[in-house]
């Protein structure tokens, strides 16, 4: 069985897409060489748009291939469709074969698209439908990474029904914890509505660190506050700021194969993959 974490945060705008991508590229890479599905279920398709980049994403909408939307919207009825079930598998989009980049897995994509904003408007009876299609594929995999739009909905719901752990991006800045009660109240409800099958938390990660003082230690001292009080794990490992990973999602390559990327920064990432490694028990 793989083990499927979902990146949630109830803040946008604290690089859940990047952690996603570059997770992936890691996890698929020695010494793991781990099978890895992403899925991505944010609205705005950022990931999926880092993975396969901008042409392959047109290509994809252009050419009507099955998105997460389909997922979501297998069973809809509308005048002149018989809804249908999809098989998952005709969603898949492979993303790196074996050897690319020397990696030695492979990454699988379940991509978004902007039509998925409009499965918020009629969300009745949806929620179950991801997990069901991750049940049929997840043994291809061992690992599932799933990238979350960063509000509450039927897209959250779906998210926990399909997650052994959540992991919680936090960049260190003024009103970073703001996501954090939202992110325990949503757990706590979700626990009510479906006893016994809330997903554990792996751990707050603080990302796009730049040791900027005073701001960043309170920052973060406010959210380990939260964390202590929500008895959530933080991560050890922090993810530094760098402008090599925006260049990174327009050179359509992972951070450790990216041009004049720092050694130092791709020592940092390996190093929080490790610790993300551990704390999933994959």
């Amino acid at each position: 069985m793989a083990r499927k974490v979902a990146l949630i945060n109830m803040k946008g705008g604290v690089g859940k897409s990047t952690l996603a991508a570059n997770l992936a590229w890691e996890i698929a890479t020695a010494p793991w060489n781990k099978r890895v599905l992403v899925i991505d279920i944010d609205p705005q398709f950022n990931c999926s748009q880092y993975l396969m980049g901008a042409s392959l994403m047109e290509d994809i909408i252009a050419n009507d291939h099955p998105t997460v939307w389909d997922v979501f919207e297998q069973m809809t009825t509308v005048p002149g469709k018989t809804a249908t079930p999809l098989d998952p598998t005709a969603a898949l989009v492979s993303v790196l074969p074996g050897t690319s980049f020397g990696v030695r897995g492979s990454i699988d994509l379940i991509p978004s698209r902007l039509d998925l904003s409009q499965t918020l408007r009629n969300p009745t009876g949806k929620e179950h439908l991801l997990k069901l299609a991750v049940d049929e594929i997840e043994e291809r995999y061992d690992l599932v990474l799933l990238d979350c739009a960063p509000t509450e909905s039927i897209l959250t719901t779906a998210a926990y029904m399909v997650a052994d752990y959540i992991l919680v991006p936090v960049r260190p800045e003024f009103l970073s914890a703001i996501g954090l009660p939202l992110l325990e109240r949503s757990l706590s409800e979700f626990e009510t509505r479906y006893p016994g099958n809330s997903p554990e938390v792996a751990g707050i990660v603080f990302n796009a660190i730049s040791n900027y003082a005073p701001e960043e230690l309170t920052s973060k001292n406010e959210a380990r506050r939260v964390a202590r009080e929500s008895r959530w794990p933080v991560f050890s490992e922090e993810v530094v700021q760098s402008r090599s990973f925006p260049k990174s999602a327009r050179e359509g390559t992972p951070i450790f194969a990216t041009s004049y990327v720092r050694t130092k920064t791709k020592r940092n990432f390996h190093a929080f993959a490790g610790e993300f490694v551990r704390r999933v028990r994959l």
